[in-house]
């Protein structure tokens, strides 16, 4: 049904449950099915009044045939929200409902810092998402390669994107596409940045655009876009991390 984290020096709960009540309760349980909805709500509110410790002993000396809970036992973890999301993905199977819970997992990878090489890109699974995540068919997930974003976007780590940036793109985090590959594609992540040139013999910035890539980590540098325009598509927007 779900995953129950505690982080033992605040006494926090980190949770994370299935969303697919529908799939597997029939229509005559349907006041069951109010009652699964509203469970990690209920679930997160205790254990924000009593503490984490104090609910696990209440859930398992009220364990039915109904609701269980397993005996715990010790993990690492280091940003607990992302760890709760990672064992949900290892631990729990549900229904996959693709753009409402699922988002489609590209093969590419996404260096963060220069261009990295893919081979043909394709779907390959679908990754469910935090249920806070508003999902829509313009979103997918791909993986990170890289340091120079950290440590907004962990190396090695699963990301969602949307196609089609919309608006400025200015201060944004994008996904680029380098379209000189030779067949074969190239991507890389970076904050954009848009700057008006300084025109000779004036101190106004009114000349053509300079675009600019930029780390967010300081120990990997930025770079400029070749002025070449055609050479680049922007792709996507980052969303969020999911792992």
């Amino acid at each position: 049904m779900g995953v129950l984290l505690q982080d033992p020096d605040s006494d926090r709960l980190y949770l994370r449950f299935r969303r697919d009540w529908e799939s597997l309760l029939v229509e005559e349980d349907e006041d069951d099915l109010d009652v699964f909805r509203a469970l990690a709500e209920d679930l997160e509110r205790k254990a924000a009044e009593v503490g984490g410790e104090r609910l696990f002993e209440y859930l398992q000396s009220t364990s039915s045939a109904t609701l269980q809970i397993t005996d715990g036992e010790p993990v690492i973890a280091e940003d607990f929200q992302r760890a709760v999301d990672r064992f949900y993905r290892q631990h729990v199977e549900s229904s996959v409902l693709k753009f409402r819970t699922h988002l489609p997992r590209y093969s590419l990878q996404v260096a963060a810092g220069p261009f990295l090489e893919n081979r043909e890109v394709g779907e390959i699974d679908l990754v469910e998402t935090p249920e806070d995540l508003r999902v829509d068919k313009d979103m997918f997930v791909a993986q990170i390669a890289g340091r120079s974003m950290e440590p907004l976007i962990p190396d090695g780590s699963l990301c969602v994107f949307r196609r089609g940036v919309q608006g400025s793109r200015e201060g944004r985090l994008v996904l680029v596409e380098n379209l000189e590959t030779s067949g074969n594609n190239r991507y890389t992540v970076e904050r954009y940045r848009s700057q008006k040139v300084q025109e000779a013999q004036s101190q106004a910035m009114s000349g053509p655009c300079a675009h600019r890539l930029e780390s967010l980590n300081p120990d990997y540098p930025s770079w400029d876009l070749d002025p070449k325009e055609e050479k680049y598509r922007i792709l996507a927007e980052f969303v969020g991390v999911l792992d």
